[in-house]
């Protein structure tokens, strides 16, 4: 496969999970109204809150270590910073491929998150807890960056 060819391919591949992304967020179907949560349910509702700047839905999407590093964030930089600062975090992004859950047992599950930009993509690993019925994030591992070939919304020709 030339470079140009690989280039177009994975321009389309981003560009179509764009338009995924977009089309199930204006879809108007929330994973709250969702009669059984799946983990990749409880990746978009933290992504959701955090674009809406809503606190509380975003910790509600976490569970153990995590959830109390974040509260700490938080009561440090006051309410509204940390609002901002989830805003802030998911201002940069143009579309999300979140991957099938994979088990890891009956109560946990791994997800691949990864995160389209202009300039490159970035991805990692979410592990997810069943606590009472409701997937939580419990760890995140640190992202993987790669630069894409060609930014985000170049026309193809």
């Amino acid at each position: 496969m030339t470079k140009q060819r690989l280039a177009k391919s994975i321009t389309i591949t981003v560009m179509a999970a764009g338009v995924v992304f977009s089309v199930a967020r204006r879809s108007g179907v929330r994973p709250e109204m969702q009669a059984k949560r799946t983990p990749q349910d409880t990746i978009y509702a933290m992504l959701e809150a955090a674009r809406a700047g809503d606190s509380r839905a975003y910790l509600a999407q976490f569970t153990g270590q995590i959830l109390a590093s974040l509260q700490q964030v938080e009561a440090e930089k006051g309410a509204a910073a940390f609002r901002d600062y989830l805003r802030s975090s998911i201002a940069d992004i143009k579309g999300v491929a979140v991957s099938e859950a994979v088990p890891a047992s009956d109560a946990d599950a791994r997800i691949r998150v990864e995160y389209v930009f202009q300039d490159r993509n970035e991805a990692q690993l979410a592990y997810l807890e069943n606590v009472s019925g409701k997937w939580k994030i419990a760890r995140m591992d640190g992202t993987e960056r790669r630069n894409t070939p060609v930014p985000y919304g170049t026309p193809v020709e």
